[in-house]
């Protein structure tokens, strides 16, 4: 019991270091997961990490229509954007699952949430 009844420091620091401890293992856990986004019935796909960062493209020979490159380009470009929009939307799920509860647990468990943290 804290004599002086404020909050018991040592609980509140070891609240802190366990709160960090999950937040590295969840960061670490969107660091390895592979997450991916298609377009054009699966004619692009785009695997991102867990944080969003681009990691592979594969386009399928059938969406390039060599008898028309201009057009070709256009449609490859905006089915790569398709894709990519497709895996972030996942991704945002992905971290929401992940960082969601260290998220509420930081801004509730802590006047004014964690300075320096954005979002908390």
């Amino acid at each position: 019991m804290n004599p002086g009844g404020g909050m018991d420091m040592q609980a509140l620091l070891q609240q802190a270091q366990q709160m960090q401890q999950q937040l590295m293992e969840a960061q670490q856990q969107l660091d390895e997961a592979q997450v991916e986004g298609t377009s054009g019935g699966g004619l692009v796909k785009v695997t991102v990490n867990g944080r969003g960062a681009v990691e592979e493209i594969v386009i399928d020979p059938r969406a390039i229509d060599p008898a028309d490159p201009e057009d070709t380009a256009q449609t490859v470009a905006d089915l790569v954007l398709a894709a990519i929009r497709d895996a972030e939307s996942s991704v945002e799920e992905l971290q929401q699952e992940k960082m969601g509860p260290l998220a509420e647990g930081l801004g509730g468990g802590m006047p004014g949430g964690m300075p320096g943290l954005p979002g908390f």
